[in-house]
Parts: structure tokens; sequence; C-alpha cells
């Protein structure tokens, strides 16, 4: 006979009644090796917390454990009974308990591994937490409250909570910096271009650059007209479609030549930027490709263009407004999916930081640089960032770009490894047209045919070499930029 249903399984009490994840016989040993001999603290200190562990008690004895340790003073039972108070503890005092845990201590060796016992059942406490917000807002959320926000404030507690979870960091020996140092020289040597980095796919800023390195903060600036995007746009389908990559036997792959990109496009949508990388790749201009005056042959070119970029590892969020904080939890989905080798965003102003209050611009950009070059550490991979300049180039006889010329705060040039300006001397030039006919026209006309189609990236900043000018070939119509052909690269003519 089946039993009633108002009788209550034991084991729908237990599945009911889970206790979270949780090692009270580690935070004894811990802290009895922490009584027992103080430097066993400075085993855990750089990465155990007092809310790390789970009996109040315990957090309690840590945390003045800690404060006395780090004020120079003896942390042993005795010391510590007057601190922590008094409580019944089933026929123990605190005083006993104290004791109890200094004579019962193991050694001090065991510290670090019940350190990080500790700190792996907090960090699964604090998982069960989250999951649990995520179901109990699903189920109690507004009508008008969408289901991507709580899918991103979710993404972004689960990613702060992987960025606490880390106790990896912290001093290392200088011979293993010394290995990547040598494997990277080594592989450098073995591309047939000879770079450290990503290759850009310009010939002669890869030459000055040695390519996009890992963990580069790269700042790209221009004033309005100066083709900013387009060098961006150019530099991230030229690494794109040169990517390469061989598959290791643990499964991971390994990149051999391009890279995987990730764009921000912040400003056009994902269908202007598409249409602006077709235009550069077949040759036909985008304003023809975007009111239909293209013939067939045209459409062929863009046929063509559009199969080539299908194939390619390039992936955009168009979003606009969107946080600094929304762009690394985005960027980190992006590494953990699909792979990502280089970061593009464009432009750093729309970006918006958590916006305290009392915050000002100034403030908030200095979040945004400090973000972004925190994301290229830790992703391991060059983040390129567009960025505006201030109208004070504007006022100036040589309108070339200076590092004093970054707009809204210096903390763009700080937290930059790389930053280069975007200048075209025909932009200004066109507009200075004079009368024709007249002499100031003929020396207009010889200035414009000396700077025509040509474009400056200069390196105003380069940690880690020289600084410069580099000449590239600018199309305006098809906005692509390109290595400059100059009178030494002209192959010879045969007879």
């Amino acid at each position: 006979m089946a039993a009633p249903s108002s009788v209550i399984r034991l084991a729908d009490i237990e599945t009911s009644y889970r206790v979270p994840p949780h090692n009270v016989e580690a935070e004894q040993a811990l802290l009895g090796a922490i009584l027992v001999n103080n430097d066993a603290y400075f085993r855990v200190s750089d990465f155990l917390e007092p809310t790390h562990f789970s009996e109040e008690l315990h957090r309690r004895i840590y945390d003045i454990l800690q404060q006395l340790i780090r004020a120079g003073k003896l942390a042993t039972p005795v010391t510590l009974k007057s601190f922590v108070g008094d409580q019944d503890l089933g026929g123990m005092t605190v005083p006993q308990y104290l004791a109890r845990l200094a004579a019962e201590a193991t050694t001090v060796v065991n510290a670090e591994a019940y350190g990080r016992t500790i700190y792996d059942l907090a960090m699964r406490r604090q998982l069960i937490n989250i999951g649990e917000d995520m179901v109990n807002v699903a189920y109690d959320a507004p009508v008008d409250d969408h289901p991507r926000k709580q899918i991103e404030d979710a993404e972004r507690r689960l990613y702060e909570l992987a960025e606490q979870g880390r106790y990896d960091g912290g001093f290392q020996d200088f011979s293993s910096a010394l290995r990547n140092a040598v494997d990277l020289a080594a592989e450098a040597f073995r591309r047939d271009r000879k770079l450290s980095g990503v290759a850009t796919g310009l010939t002669d800023l890869d030459r000055m650059l040695g390519g996009l390195q890992s963990s580069d903060l790269v700042i790209v600036a221009g004033r309005p007209g100066m083709g900013k995007t387009a060098l961006a746009t150019n530099i991230a389908f030229n690494i794109a479609r040169a990517y390469a990559h061989e598959k290791n036997k643990d499964g991971t792959v390994k990149r051999l030549d391009g890279g995987i990109v990730g764009f921000f496009s912040l400003e056009m949508s994902a269908e202007q930027l598409a249409t602006r990388i077709i235009a550069e790749q077949s040759g036909v201009a985008s304003y023809k490709i975007r009111r239909g005056e293209i013939n067939e042959q045209d459409f062929s070119k863009i046929a063509d263009a559009a199969r080539e970029m299908e194939r390619i590892p390039f992936y955009i969020d168009e979003t606009g407004g969107i946080s600094i904080a929304q762009l690394v939890a985005r960027a980190r989905r992006l590494k953990r999916q699909k792979g990502l080798d280089v970061l593009v965003v464009d432009y750093l102003q729309l970006l918006s930081g958590s916006a305290r209050k009392g915050d000002n611009r100034v403030q908030e950009l200095t979040e945004i640089t400090t973000g972004l070059k925190a994301l290229a550490k830790e992703l391991n991979v060059p983040v390129v960032a567009l960025s505006q300049l201030s109208r004070q180039v504007e006022q100036r006889d040589d309108k070339r770009p200076q590092l004093s010329d970054l707009r809204e705060s210096g903390s763009i040039e700080q937290d930059a490894d790389i930053v280069l300006f975007v200048f075209r001397e025909e932009y200004y030039l066109k507009n200075k047209e004079p009368k024709m006919g007249t002499e100031e026209y003929f020396k207009w006309q010889t200035e414009m045919e000396q700077v025509h189609g040509r474009a400056e990236v200069i390196i105003g900043k380069q940690r880690h070499g020289p600084t410069g000018t580099v000449t590239l070939q600018f199309d305006a119509e098809v906005t692509r930029f390109s290595t400059l052909i100059s009178d030494d690269r002209i192959p010879e003519r045969i007879e």
C-alpha cells in the first residue's frame, strides 16, 4: 500500500536542509597551528580572510589573530582570551577552547594546505548563495525586468568570485620568468616575420612594435576624420584573416599566426562595421554599397570579400553605452567560449564606469583605462582601445597630436603601454584650398601631391620600444590603410 501523501520521507528532509560545505576540523587545525607558531599565519595571510571560515567563533579568532600578528604582537591562547569574549561552547569556555586548539595543533607545514581547503569551501558556499539568489530573483522578478539584466548580473558576480578565488599569485622564481622570456624570443625567431607579438599586417608598423604584445594596452588616438576606426578595423581584419592554429595533444589550441579577434563597436552597428570592412577588402566604396550604386563586377567583388569574411574568427559586439564591468564580463565569456587573441574597443569615451556618487568624468575614465589594462593582463591578450583627442590640436599650426592632447584624463597616457596617433596632413590641407589659378594655388597643389594618399601613425609612447613615425598608404574612398610602397620596395623591371 502506498504511503500517505502527508508522510515526509527522511530523504526529502535531507535534500531540503543540506548543510553548506564546510570543514570544522581544518579550521581548528589551522587556528591551532597559528596559536602554536605565529609564522604559520604568513603561509595563508595573502589569500585567507576571516569571512572564509564557516564558524562565527573561528571567524572572530582568526580576525583577532590577524590583528595581533600584524601589529607585531604575540598571539597565544593567553593573549587572545581577553579579546574573543566568552560564550558557552557546550560545557567548555572560550579560553578552554583556545587552549585545546593549541594542544591539538598539527605541524605548521600543513598550514597552507588547511588554508586552501578552508578557502575553497568558502568559494563553494558563495557559489551556492549566488545560485540561490539567481533562482529567487528569477521567480520574483518584476514584469519589466529583462532576463538579460539578471544574466549579466549573475555573470558579474561569478567573475568577481572567480577573481577572488585565486591563491596562485605572489612572487615567482626569476628563473621561470627568464625561461618564459627566452621561449618568447625563440618563438619570434622561428616565425617568418620574426615578431614576438601578433602581426598587424602593416609591415612598417610591425617592425616598430614587434607586433601587438600580450597583456599590452594599446591606445589608438586621433581627431575625427583621421581614420582611427579604419586603422583599427584594418588591423583587426588582418589578424583574423591570418589566423592559423594547431591542436596540442592535451586538446588545447596553440596559435601559430594571426588570432581570434573580439571587436566592441560602441559607435557603429555591426552592419555598418561589416560594410566598412567589405569596402576595405573588395575595393568598392562603402557609400556605393549603401546606395546600391554598384555594377555586376562590383557585386562579384563584394560577394568574394563576404565569403572570405564568413570564415574568419572575427566577433562583433555592437551594444552601445555598456559599462567597463559589462565589457570585461563579455570579453571573459568570449575568451572562454570561442577563444580570444586580440580585443578592440571603439571607442574608449563611449564606455561608462561604475558611476559612484561624487565621481567626475576624469575619475570615471581612470577606472575605465585601469580596467582595460587589468583585463589585458588577466586574459593575456593585447587590448586596442580607440580614443578621442581634445580640440586643442586644432588651435596649433602643426596639428600633429601629442600625448598632452589625450582627452579628459592623464590616466590614458599612464595606463597605456603603447599610444599611437593617426594623422593625415591631407585632411587639413584639403580644407585650405586657395583660389584656382593663383600662385598660392599652385603651391597648395604641389603640397597636396606630396601628402595625397598618405597617413602617419605616430608612436607617441612605447613602453618596451622606440617612438617615431610610420608612414602608411591610405585609400580614403575605401578607408583602407596599407604598407606604403616606396621606391626601394618596387621590384626591378625585367626587360
